[in-house]
Protein backbone atom coordinates (compact mmCIF):
# COMPACT_ATOMS: atom_id res chain seq x y z
CA UNK A 1 0.00 0.00 0.00
CA UNK A 2 2.84 2.39 0.94
CA UNK A 3 4.57 1.57 -2.35
CA UNK A 4 1.43 2.50 -4.29
CA UNK A 5 1.04 5.75 -2.35
CA UNK A 6 4.66 6.68 -2.96
CA UNK A 7 4.28 5.94 -6.67
CA UNK A 8 1.16 8.10 -6.93
CA UNK A 9 2.91 10.91 -5.05
CA UNK A 10 5.92 10.78 -7.36
CA UNK A 11 3.66 10.66 -10.43
CA UNK A 12 1.72 13.73 -9.23
CA UNK A 13 4.93 15.60 -8.48
CA UNK A 14 6.33 14.80 -11.92
CA UNK A 15 3.09 15.97 -13.56
CA UNK A 16 3.18 19.22 -11.60
CA UNK A 17 6.80 19.82 -12.61
CA UNK A 18 5.97 19.26 -16.29
CA UNK A 19 2.98 21.67 -16.06
CA UNK A 20 5.15 24.35 -14.48
CA UNK A 21 7.83 23.81 -17.14
CA UNK A 22 5.27 24.15 -19.93
CA UNK A 23 3.83 27.33 -18.44
CA UNK A 24 7.34 28.75 -18.03
CA UNK A 25 8.21 28.06 -21.68
CA UNK A 26 4.95 29.64 -22.84
CA UNK A 27 5.68 32.74 -20.78
CA UNK A 28 9.07 33.01 -22.47
CA UNK A 29 7.41 33.27 -25.88
CA UNK A 30 5.06 36.09 -24.91
CA UNK A 31 7.66 38.89 -24.71
CA UNK A 32 9.15 37.81 -28.03
CA UNK A 33 5.74 38.00 -29.68
CA UNK A 34 5.03 41.40 -28.18
CA UNK A 35 8.40 42.73 -29.33
CA UNK A 36 8.02 41.35 -32.85
CA UNK A 37 4.43 42.48 -33.26
CA UNK A 38 2.05 41.36 -35.94
CA UNK A 39 3.61 43.75 -38.48
CA UNK A 40 7.13 42.34 -38.16
CA UNK A 41 8.59 40.54 -41.22
CA UNK A 42 7.10 37.08 -41.53
CA UNK A 43 9.09 34.78 -43.84
CA UNK A 44 5.99 32.76 -44.69
CA UNK A 45 4.11 35.83 -45.99
CA UNK A 46 4.74 36.84 -49.60
CA UNK A 47 3.25 39.02 -52.31
CA UNK A 48 2.16 37.99 -55.81
CA UNK A 49 3.53 39.99 -58.75
CA UNK A 50 2.12 39.55 -62.25
CA UNK A 51 4.98 40.13 -64.70
CA UNK A 52 3.98 40.45 -68.39
CA UNK A 53 5.64 39.10 -71.50
CA UNK A 54 6.97 41.50 -74.14
CA UNK A 55 5.90 40.81 -77.73
CA UNK A 56 8.80 42.78 -79.25
CA UNK A 57 12.43 43.26 -78.24
CA UNK A 58 13.29 46.78 -77.08
CA UNK A 59 16.60 48.54 -77.64
CA UNK A 60 18.69 48.76 -74.49
CA UNK A 61 19.71 52.42 -74.57
CA UNK A 62 18.76 53.85 -71.18
CA UNK A 63 15.25 54.80 -72.23
CA UNK A 64 12.29 52.74 -71.07
CA UNK A 65 9.81 54.36 -73.44
CA UNK A 66 9.50 51.27 -75.65
CA UNK A 67 8.32 48.94 -72.90
CA UNK A 68 7.62 50.68 -69.57
CA UNK A 69 3.88 50.76 -70.26
CA UNK A 70 3.94 47.04 -71.07
CA UNK A 71 5.89 45.91 -67.99
CA UNK A 72 5.09 45.20 -64.37
CA UNK A 73 5.36 48.24 -62.12
CA UNK A 74 3.41 49.13 -59.00
CA UNK A 75 4.17 52.78 -58.42
CA UNK A 76 6.78 54.88 -56.70
CA UNK A 77 8.65 53.44 -53.74
CA UNK A 78 10.09 55.60 -51.00
CA UNK A 79 10.74 55.11 -47.30
CA UNK A 80 7.23 56.31 -46.42
CA UNK A 81 5.64 53.58 -48.49
CA UNK A 82 8.07 50.95 -47.27
CA UNK A 83 7.31 51.60 -43.62
CA UNK A 84 3.74 50.32 -44.17
CA UNK A 85 4.73 46.99 -45.74
CA UNK A 86 4.69 43.75 -43.77
CA UNK A 87 8.38 43.18 -44.49
CA UNK A 88 9.49 46.56 -43.08
CA UNK A 89 11.93 46.02 -40.21
CA UNK A 90 11.68 49.32 -38.28
CA UNK A 91 14.57 50.87 -40.18
CA UNK A 92 17.23 48.27 -39.50
CA UNK A 93 17.79 47.44 -43.19
CA UNK A 94 14.94 49.24 -44.93
CA UNK A 95 16.36 52.63 -44.14
CA UNK A 96 17.96 55.84 -45.32
CA UNK A 97 21.21 56.37 -43.44
CA UNK A 98 22.00 59.85 -42.10
CA UNK A 99 25.56 60.90 -42.91
CA UNK A 100 24.88 64.57 -42.30
CA UNK A 101 23.38 67.29 -44.51
CA UNK A 102 20.85 64.85 -45.94
CA UNK A 103 17.64 66.18 -47.52
CA UNK A 104 14.13 65.32 -46.39
CA UNK A 105 13.48 61.57 -46.89
CA UNK A 106 11.34 61.91 -50.02
CA UNK A 107 14.18 63.87 -51.68
CA UNK A 108 16.84 61.39 -50.56
CA UNK A 109 15.68 58.41 -52.62
CA UNK A 110 12.60 57.33 -54.52
CA UNK A 111 12.21 55.01 -57.49
CA UNK A 112 9.82 53.20 -59.76
CA UNK A 113 10.87 49.69 -60.87
CA UNK A 114 9.92 47.73 -64.01
CA UNK A 115 10.15 44.01 -64.79
CA UNK A 116 9.18 42.02 -67.91
CA UNK A 117 10.23 38.91 -69.83
CA UNK A 118 10.27 37.25 -73.23
CA UNK A 119 11.22 33.81 -74.51
CA UNK A 120 14.93 34.36 -73.79
CA UNK A 121 15.34 37.34 -71.46
CA UNK A 122 14.41 39.05 -68.26
CA UNK A 123 14.07 42.84 -68.49
CA UNK A 124 14.76 45.17 -65.58
CA UNK A 125 14.23 48.90 -65.42
CA UNK A 126 14.20 51.70 -62.88
CA UNK A 127 13.52 55.43 -62.81
CA UNK A 128 15.37 56.87 -59.83
CA UNK A 129 15.50 60.23 -58.08
CA UNK A 130 18.52 60.42 -55.78
CA UNK A 131 20.27 63.25 -53.98
CA UNK A 132 23.83 61.94 -54.49
CA UNK A 133 25.63 59.47 -56.72
CA UNK A 134 28.04 57.43 -54.57
CA UNK A 135 29.84 54.57 -56.30
CA UNK A 136 33.12 54.79 -54.36
CA UNK A 137 33.93 51.99 -51.95
CA UNK A 138 37.66 52.39 -51.17
CA UNK A 139 39.42 49.13 -50.41
CA UNK A 140 36.34 47.04 -51.09
CA UNK A 141 36.16 44.11 -53.47
CA UNK A 142 34.27 44.39 -56.77
CA UNK A 143 31.53 42.16 -55.36
CA UNK A 144 30.60 44.85 -52.82
CA UNK A 145 27.77 46.28 -54.91
CA UNK A 146 25.85 46.85 -51.66
CA UNK A 147 28.39 49.57 -50.68
CA UNK A 148 27.69 51.52 -53.88
CA UNK A 149 24.64 53.13 -55.43
CA UNK A 150 23.11 50.10 -57.10
CA UNK A 151 19.91 48.23 -57.83
CA UNK A 152 19.85 44.46 -57.49
CA UNK A 153 17.06 42.18 -58.71
CA UNK A 154 16.95 38.91 -56.74
CA UNK A 155 15.40 36.09 -58.77
CA UNK A 156 14.73 32.46 -57.87
CA UNK A 157 13.85 30.35 -60.90
CA UNK A 158 11.88 28.23 -60.55
CA UNK A 159 10.51 29.31 -57.18
CA UNK A 160 10.18 26.63 -54.53
CA UNK A 161 9.02 26.63 -50.93
CA UNK A 162 12.34 25.70 -49.32
CA UNK A 163 14.09 28.58 -47.50
CA UNK A 164 17.55 28.93 -49.07
CA UNK A 165 20.26 31.58 -48.93
CA UNK A 166 21.70 31.91 -52.41
CA UNK A 167 21.70 28.22 -53.00
CA UNK A 168 20.60 26.40 -56.13
CA UNK A 169 18.26 28.53 -58.22
CA UNK A 170 18.94 31.83 -56.43
CA UNK A 171 20.29 34.75 -58.47
CA UNK A 172 20.94 38.44 -57.94
CA UNK A 173 21.50 40.67 -60.96
CA UNK A 174 23.09 43.85 -59.63
CA UNK A 175 23.72 47.07 -61.54
CA UNK A 176 26.01 49.73 -60.06
CA UNK A 177 25.02 53.26 -61.11
CA UNK A 178 28.53 54.15 -62.30
CA UNK A 179 28.83 56.09 -65.55
CA UNK A 180 32.35 54.67 -66.10
CA UNK A 181 30.91 51.11 -66.35
CA UNK A 182 33.61 49.17 -64.46
CA UNK A 183 33.77 45.39 -64.85
CA UNK A 184 31.75 44.93 -61.67
CA UNK A 185 28.93 47.29 -62.71
CA UNK A 186 26.85 44.31 -63.87
CA UNK A 187 27.30 41.71 -61.13
CA UNK A 188 25.88 38.24 -60.60
CA UNK A 189 25.55 36.64 -57.18
CA UNK A 190 24.09 33.14 -57.40
CA UNK A 191 24.07 29.60 -56.15
CA UNK A 192 24.54 26.29 -57.92
CA UNK A 193 23.77 22.67 -57.11
CA UNK A 194 27.12 22.51 -55.29
CA UNK A 195 27.88 26.06 -54.08
CA UNK A 196 26.34 29.05 -52.36
CA UNK A 197 27.11 32.75 -52.79
CA UNK A 198 29.06 32.48 -56.03
CA UNK A 199 30.21 36.01 -56.97
CA UNK A 200 31.16 37.01 -60.51
CA UNK A 201 30.34 39.55 -63.23
CA UNK A 202 27.30 38.72 -65.31
CA UNK A 203 28.76 37.01 -68.43
CA UNK A 204 29.21 39.69 -71.09
CA UNK A 205 27.26 37.68 -73.66
CA UNK A 206 24.35 37.34 -71.22
CA UNK A 207 23.72 40.99 -70.35
CA UNK A 208 23.03 44.30 -72.00
CA UNK A 209 22.45 47.37 -69.86
CA UNK A 210 22.52 51.16 -69.99
CA UNK A 211 22.20 54.11 -67.62
CA UNK A 212 20.91 57.56 -68.44
CA UNK A 213 21.91 60.16 -65.85
CA UNK A 214 19.98 63.35 -65.11
CA UNK A 215 17.24 62.24 -67.51
CA UNK A 216 14.75 64.92 -66.42
CA UNK A 217 17.23 67.77 -66.01
CA UNK A 218 16.46 68.02 -62.29
CA UNK A 219 19.47 66.37 -60.64
CA UNK A 220 22.86 64.97 -61.60
CA UNK A 221 22.33 61.88 -59.41
CA UNK A 222 18.96 60.98 -60.93
CA UNK A 223 19.09 58.09 -63.39
CA UNK A 224 17.25 55.58 -65.49
CA UNK A 225 18.44 51.96 -65.59
CA UNK A 226 17.56 49.62 -68.44
CA UNK A 227 18.86 46.04 -68.51
CA UNK A 228 18.29 42.77 -70.35
CA UNK A 229 19.61 39.43 -69.02
CA UNK A 230 19.62 36.16 -70.95
CA UNK A 231 18.03 33.45 -68.85
CA UNK A 232 19.62 30.28 -70.21
CA UNK A 233 23.27 31.07 -69.29
CA UNK A 234 22.30 32.54 -65.91
CA UNK A 235 19.15 30.98 -64.46
CA UNK A 236 19.92 27.75 -66.29
CA UNK A 237 23.45 27.65 -64.87
CA UNK A 238 22.19 28.23 -61.34
CA UNK A 239 19.52 25.53 -61.37
CA UNK A 240 19.40 22.52 -63.71
CA UNK A 241 15.63 22.37 -63.07
CA UNK A 242 15.14 25.64 -64.93
CA UNK A 243 13.38 25.36 -68.29
CA UNK A 244 12.61 28.05 -70.88
CA UNK A 245 9.84 30.31 -69.58
CA UNK A 246 6.13 29.88 -70.20
CA UNK A 247 3.06 31.79 -69.12
CA UNK A 248 2.12 30.58 -65.66
CA UNK A 249 5.65 29.84 -64.46
CA UNK A 250 6.41 31.17 -60.99
CA UNK A 251 9.74 32.74 -60.09
CA UNK A 252 10.80 34.51 -56.90
CA UNK A 253 11.52 38.27 -56.96
CA UNK A 254 12.99 40.77 -54.52
CA UNK A 255 14.48 44.19 -55.31
CA UNK A 256 17.33 45.67 -53.24
CA UNK A 257 18.24 49.30 -53.83
CA UNK A 258 21.43 50.55 -52.14
CA UNK A 259 22.11 54.20 -51.32
CA UNK A 260 25.31 54.80 -49.29
CA UNK A 261 25.44 58.62 -49.69
CA UNK A 262 29.10 58.97 -48.76
CA UNK A 263 29.23 56.58 -45.83
CA UNK A 264 30.89 53.19 -45.42
CA UNK A 265 27.49 51.52 -45.42
CA UNK A 266 24.39 53.06 -46.81
CA UNK A 267 20.69 52.52 -46.77
CA UNK A 268 18.71 49.79 -48.41
CA UNK A 269 15.27 49.63 -49.86
CA UNK A 270 14.29 45.96 -49.69
CA UNK A 271 11.13 45.45 -51.68
CA UNK A 272 8.98 42.28 -51.84
CA UNK A 273 11.17 40.42 -49.32
CA UNK A 274 13.26 40.56 -46.17
CA UNK A 275 16.76 39.70 -47.43
CA UNK A 276 18.68 36.68 -48.64
CA UNK A 277 16.08 34.12 -47.55
CA UNK A 278 14.39 33.27 -50.84
CA UNK A 279 11.28 31.97 -49.06
CA UNK A 280 10.39 35.62 -48.32
CA UNK A 281 10.68 36.80 -51.94
CA UNK A 282 7.55 37.70 -53.85
CA UNK A 283 5.85 35.24 -56.19
CA UNK A 284 6.65 36.49 -59.68
CA UNK A 285 4.02 34.95 -61.96
CA UNK A 286 4.85 35.11 -65.68
CA UNK A 287 1.80 36.32 -67.59
CA UNK A 288 0.99 37.04 -71.20
CA UNK A 289 1.38 40.46 -72.75
CA UNK A 290 -0.62 43.35 -71.32
CA UNK A 291 -1.95 46.44 -73.07
CA UNK A 292 -1.01 49.92 -71.89
CA UNK A 293 -3.45 51.75 -69.66
CA UNK A 294 -5.79 53.86 -71.78
CA UNK A 295 -7.39 57.11 -70.77
CA UNK A 296 -11.17 56.91 -70.78
CA UNK A 297 -13.30 59.32 -72.75
CA UNK A 298 -15.63 61.48 -70.69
Amino acid sequence: MRTTTNFLFLQSAFTLIMIKRTVFLLLLTIPAYLVAGQDAPRPTQTVQLLVPQLDSTPNIDGSLSEWKDLAFTDGIWDIYRLRHTFWYDDGRRNRLTDHGNEPHPEDDLQARYYVAWDAEHLYFGAEVKDNANDVDAPGQEPRAWYLRDSICFFVEAPRDEAPEYFGQGDNAFCFVADASRPDYAAWWRHGTAEERYVEEPIPSDAVSYAFQFNPWGTGEADFVLEARVRMAPTLGASDPRWTPPHVGDVYGLEIVHCDPDGGPYGGHFMIYGTGDDDATWGRMVLTGAQAPIERRAE
